[in-house]
């Protein structure tokens, strides 16, 4: 008889996990994911509006391990002839030989130059803050030796990093910090930096800072490579061409062909345990509640949840799953006929739109966090990429408080104003639709009870047939590669039979993440 396999979740973690187990080992198990959603994807999927397709959060294919690399050309080959804007634009790029050609079919992964800039006091600056002219006279001369002297300053006196805010200084030094990462920082955690655990900083900006800007650029001066590129310097990514979703929609198709099951609609209220095992989980589908019992459990629902759920929980667990925060997310996706911003770039675009992907936004008199520019993450994407531009607008806020309750049409006017007084929206700008996505859970947050996490995965993993993956299910602020990785672990140690779960809760543990060598 089959081992049943219950995944919460249908997210790139749960997935991968469930595709796996059919991939490798179909005759032992079979494997039911259930997703609170009716859809797949998790924050990785893309939402078609009219025709119009938004990534939620954007999301860059590209990592530095090769299994997940060839696993994503696997589901959808790289791009091996020119796309679209790389026919109209005349743009001649390094495609892969044989690749697919995506003027002719939609399973490909389209090559993309990486473009992100911040947007600070009506000008454009490098992401990350590179020290070419451009910044200098952006920042003007003055600002530019203080910053200067601040950065040798930090190099000299390095402070005790106990929180980010320290580990921000360290590598940019305490002006750079106040002008490009303290406010946003704020703005997005709704935290000052001062409060947030230095641990983010270690996840998510592992090994930028100044010194690594200047030996990119030395490096890209000389043709010299001698060390590999940090993660926020990568100027080339894969992209699906009808974005990210895609892909786990296919995959999803292909885990329901091997015999998986996916029950949409169903969201999991309690996880039933006795001693050191799960024995079944209680969701909710249609209202009406169900059990499903099981051999093996895999869990990416937030941590925080999983553990309101389960029975018997000591009090100190329970109070750091209670405590453990969240950022929730809102985008605002608006398709207008231009924005007011010039592309003074050499970078050639359709309609001679900015090249950005994301443009970070550090003005702190305004909520808007990050602007989406989805005609340059893929043509495909938008249905008039010539005459239209669709953007989408990232706003950081929290569950139930003001902004998030508002309709769509307050946010929409919310945004449009905050759009206007940054010169980026002209005031006689045609609007021709509009549509508003809220992500509950969407970031993990380094704050509050996320200091005594390690108490609660030591008593989540005496739970022996209970593993916790992704993002949300391991509260770590994986990327989408980390997130499988976290899957391909587990189904690693449960084909095997190795019960120490350390491997999985490894990922994404190391202070030094590159993403140039995929091999």
């Amino acid at each position: 008889m089959k081992k049943q396999i219950i995944i919460i979740g249908a997210g790139p973690a749960g997935l991968t996990a469930g595709f796996e187990f059919l991939k490798r080992a179909p005759e032992d198990y079979h494997v039911t994911i259930l997703e609170e959603s009716g859809t797949v994807g998790g924050i990785s999927r893309t939402v078609n509006h009219h025709g119009n397709r938004m990534d939620i959060g954007g999301h860059r294919f590209f990592s530095k391990n090769k299994q997940v690399m060839d696993w994503w050309e696997q589901r959808m080959p790289y791009q091996g002839k020119p796309s679209f804007d790389d026919i109209q634009l005349g743009r001649e790029k390094e495609l892969v030989p044989g690749g697919a050609d995506p003027e002719e079919t939609d399973r490909v992964m389209l090559i993309r130059n990486r473009v992100s800039r911040i947007y600070y006091q009506h000008k454009f600056f490098d992401y990350p803050v590179s020290l070419k002219w451009d910044t200098i006279k952006n920042m003007g001369f003055g600002t530019t030796v203080t910053a200067g002297m601040s950065y040798l300053e930090s190099v000299i006196t390095k402070q005790e990093e106990n929180s980010l805010e320290d580990f921000y200084i360290n590598r940019f030094g305490r002006k750079l910090y106040s002008m490009f990462f303290e406010g946003y920082t704020e703005k997005v955690w709704g935290r000052h930096p001062s409060q947030i655990s230095a641990d983010w900083g270690s996840q998510r900006v592992k090994g930028l800072s100044v010194r690594a800007v200047l030996l990119d650029m030395f490096q890209k001066l000389t043709g010299i490579q001698q060390t590999e590129q940090e993660t926020s310097l990568i100027e080339k990514f894969y992209y699906p061409k009808y974005g990210p979703g895609q892909l786990w929609e296919l995959t999803a198709e292909e885990f329901q062909n091997m015999g998986g099951e996916i029950q949409f609609h169903s969201k999991v209220t309690g996880i039933h345990t006795e001693k050191n095992q799960v024995k079944t989980i209680t969701y909710l589908k249609d209202g009406q509640e169900s059990i499903i019992s099981g051999d093996i459990f895999i869990s990416s629902m937030p941590l925080k949840d999983l553990v309101q759920g389960m029975n018997d929980v000591p009090e100190t667990e329970a109070r750091i799953a209670a405590g453990l925060p969240y950022r929730d997310f809102v985008t605002v996706g608006l398709l207008v006929d231009r924005l007011e911003l010039k592309n003074k770039t050499d970078i050639p675009t359709l309609g001679n739109i900015v090249p950005d992907c994301w443009i970070y936004v550090q003005d702190t008199g305004v909520r808007l966090g990050r602007i989406q520019i989805f005609n340059n993450w893929s043509p495909y994407m938008v249905q008039n990429p010539y005459d239209q531009v669709w953007i989408g607008l990232e706003y950081f806020c929290r569950e139930g408080d003001k902004f998030w309750n508002l309709t769509d049409r307050q946010s929409l006017l919310y945004a449009v104003k905050e759009l206007r007084k940054m010169g980026i929206l002209y005031s006689g700008a045609k609007i021709y639709d509009y549509h508003r996505e809220r992500v509950k859970k969407a970031y993990p947050a380094y704050f509050d009870t996320y200091q005594e996490i390690h108490t609660l995965i030591q008593y989540l993993n005496q739970f022996e047939n209970l593993y916790c993956i992704g993002r949300n299910g391991q509260h770590r602020y994986n990327n989408m590669d980390h997130s499988m990785l976290t899957s391909f672990e587990t189904v690693n140690a449960i084909l095997s039979g190795n019960t120490d779960k350390s491997a999985i809760w490894n990922v994404n543990t190391e202070k030094e993440y590159h993403e140039t060598d995929a091999s």
